[in-house]
């Protein structure tokens, strides 16, 4: 509904129209007639996000003042900002914002009732608008807008840019997280994961204060909400692929909480990368984003107005974003919340070709490679990476933890300790040599191991022990090829092996040096061996 000036609590005195609440084809309607999007041939509106095709994490600040001084992680992920800053930047983007149209929704941070935020998202564009209403939880009913009051707000203005001499940044784009004021302003990027990751930082300072721990991580269950599994992993390990099971169902794909009643879906929606995406491979995903009130974002279409996944001219970064609702009936949770993990899954993207496709971690081995968060970049995806480069991404989600790491290991280790799930790591990269020598491991097969090692089928078998990385790994795994599981042995170059195997091990011991203050003995001597390797 059209507003005008009526909609309190906005923070300033709005001069043109607010759109308040719109449905989604109200939105379809603004966002094409505003020129800010297409239409794709199966319904799909599809959007161009400029310059910035992904996160600005260098632009990303958090406001230092007597509240958070001594409980933010401060650093490159936590970079401080002065009270006074914020201020003009508030001014800047009030007075902009109160010559603009409106659009501005109101839901839910968290499917669990007890947890949940209140969120408000205030936008320039209708389709950024339309993307809150698929990544937050709807209210279910008029009422529960008829007497909202947010908990926190973020402001997005994507075509003001910042006076970043004046005002100290590194840019004239900024992400700045103000706590204290409940607040937070987005300026210089249409890029709409950044509305996402901003109150998914919220969140992961808000839950954990509560002894709840927020992870990066999608999730699934099988027969019933009691067999919940995890899937912890950094962008291109599987985390959306994976946990978008045919045999399960999905809770969520990237971000939840576990609490004392269990896991819940902080989101409403998914956010998948769609880069080489088949309806083969990844069916639900496909479909989902063949659907009336998806978002494509940096997707190409052809001349039929076809979705080209497979077309990266613009990024290789392209997304789509869909409610739960579109995806198939009875394969995804509409509450978003089950009962506490039977199995934890670490996913890396291992592009030295050297970690075992799957192997089994204990307590200590969990809390080692939980704090270490590895994945890999390959050769080619970034200007000047040449050969594959180690990326440890703490918590499996650095650049959104307000808290120290160790805060979310704590309560990890307490959840695990509790509730006793298996926790696996899983190597979705590459296996027979490195990127660019060896190949990526099959999908089918990663598939087979993960849904062998959550039915339990991997509880009786024999497991050998990897001299590197002191790692349990399965014997077999039901159609599976035995010669895959233990990585050495699918290398025609042993030595070359032994190599690359030494040189990501000392990576970890290096990386895992900032934590070791901060471990029990037993998680510090739970990486790898580098006197073996």
């Amino acid at each position: 509904m059209t507003q005008g000036q009526t909609l309190k609590g906005l923070g300033f005195e709005p001069g043109a129209e607010i759109f308040h609440n719109l449905p989604r084809a109200e939105l379809y309607e603004h966002a094409i007639r505003n020129g800010e999007a297409r239409l794709a041939d199966a319904g799909a509106l599809v959007a161009e996000t400029g310059q910035h095709t992904g996160r600005s994490a260098k632009d990303k600040y958090t406001v230092r003042d007597e509240t958070t001084e001594n409980v933010i992680w401060w650093g490159d992920v936590n970079q401080p900002i002065a009270p006074d800053v914020f201020d003009k930047l508030r001014k800047l983007v009030f007075d902009y914002l109160s010559q603009k149209k409106l659009y501005v929704f109101d839901g839910y941070a968290g499917a669990d009732p007890t947890e949940r935020m209140k969120v408000r998202i205030v936008n320039t564009y209708a389709w950024h608008n339309l993307f809150a209403w698929n990544m937050f939880v709807r209210p279910e009913s008029a009422a529960e807008w008829e007497h909202f009051e947010p908990e926190f707000t973020v402001y997005h203005a994507p075509d003001l840019q910042a006076d970043a001499e004046a005002l100290g940044l590194r840019s004239g784009t900024f992400v700045v997280i103000n706590f204290r004021e409940r607040t937070a302003l987005i300026g210089g990027t249409h890029y709409a994961g950044e509305i996402k990751k901003t109150i998914f930082s919220v969140m992961n300072k808000r839950l954990p204060e509560t002894g709840i721990l927020s992870m990066h991580c999608s999730a699934n269950y099988g027969v019933n909400r009691d067999d919940v599994a995890l899937f912890f992993g950094l962008s291109g390990t599987g985390k959306t692929t994976l946990s978008a099971d045919s045999e399960r169902v999905l809770i969520g794909d990237d971000e939840h909480g576990w609490g004392s009643n269990g896991v819940f879906n902080i989101e409403g929606g998914c956010y998948a990368k769609v880069i080489n995406l088949s309806r083969q491979n990844e069916p639900e995903i496909w479909d989902a984003s063949h659907r009336f009130g998806t978002i494509l974002e940096n997707v190409i279409l052809d001349e039929r107005r076809n979705p080209n996944f497979d077309n990266v001219s613009l990024t290789e970064n392209t997304r789509s974003s869909y409610p739960v609702t579109n995806l198939p009936e009875g394969r995804v949770d509409l509450g978003g919340v089950a009962g506490h993990p039977r199995n934890v899954v670490f996913l890396t993207a291992d592009a030295f070709g050297v970690l075992p496709p799957i192997s089994k971690l204990t307590t200590p081995q969990a809390m080692y490679h939980f704090l270490s968060g590895y994945t890999a970049k390959v050769a080619g995806t970034e200007i000047g990476v040449t050969e594959p480069q180690a990326t440890f991404s703490t918590c499996f989600g650095a650049p959104f933890l307000p808290l120290h790491p160790a805060r979310y290991a704590e309560l990890l280790a307490e959840k695990i300790e509790q509730h006793k799930p298996s926790i696996w790591l899983v190597n979705t990269g590459w296996s027979g040599g490195p990127y660019g020598v060896g190949s990526r491991m099959k999908l089918a097969w990663t598939r087979q191991m993960v849904r062998s090692a959550l039915k339990g089928q991997l509880d009786g078998v024999a497991y050998a022990t990897d001299p590197v990385f002191g790692l349990a790994v399965p014997a077999e795994v039901p159609d599976v090829p035995n010669d895959v599981l233990m990585p050495r042995n699918t290398w025609s170059d042993p030595a070359a092996y032994d190599e690359q195997a030494a040189k990501l091990a000392a990576m970890f011991v290096e990386n895992f040096r900032q934590f070791a203050d901060e471990v029990s003995d037993e998680v510090r001597q739970a990486g790898p061996n580098v006197a073996t390797s």
